[in-house]
């Protein structure tokens, strides 16, 4: 994968982790009622458990944590830092949709479908981005020196 995709992915994934960082840190009570979609889907951290503003801003500030290291390589536009951003996510991102994939009952049908969906979106964008980059070829007619 060449650098160009590797950096739209690293703004793709900075942009969700912006979103859900800005808010879950910024107005934790707003994020714990409402995220994802006010008045569109349901309450998905609400039906989860009490508010605990703690934990809330915690969560808002690992996002933004993933989001300033996938800045920094988007920045660097080197492969390397782009893999360990890819990782990082993938830590994150892969024990994060198995809980929630455990724990669908009490939502709303469409909810149910949707928070998956939009769970596993950080796991599809990362795993690209764990792949070793692609190896420069030297072009026919070219001098290998």
């Amino acid at each position: 994968m060449n650098t160009n995709w590797r950096r739209g992915i690293l703004w793709a994934l900075n942009a969700l982790g912006a979103f859900v960082g800005v808010w879950a840190l910024a107005a934790p009570r707003s994020f714990y009622d409402a995220f994802p979609m006010p008045g569109v889907l349901g309450a998905w951290v609400a039906g989860d458990g009490p508010y605990n503003e703690h934990l809330v801003r915690d969560v808002g500030s690992l996002y933004l944590a993933l989001v300033a290291a996938g800045v920094v390589a988007a920045l660097m536009r080197r492969a390397d830092a782009s893999v360990a951003v890819g990782v990082a996510w993938l830590v994150f991102s892969v024990p994060h949709l198995a809980y929630h994939v455990g724990h669908l009952h009490g939502l709303a049908p469409l909810d149910a479908i949707a928070q998956p969906i939009a769970l596993a979106a950080t796991l599809v964008l990362a795993i690209p981005l764990c792949l070793p980059p692609r190896r420069r070829t030297i072009s026919e007619g070219e001098d290998a020196s």
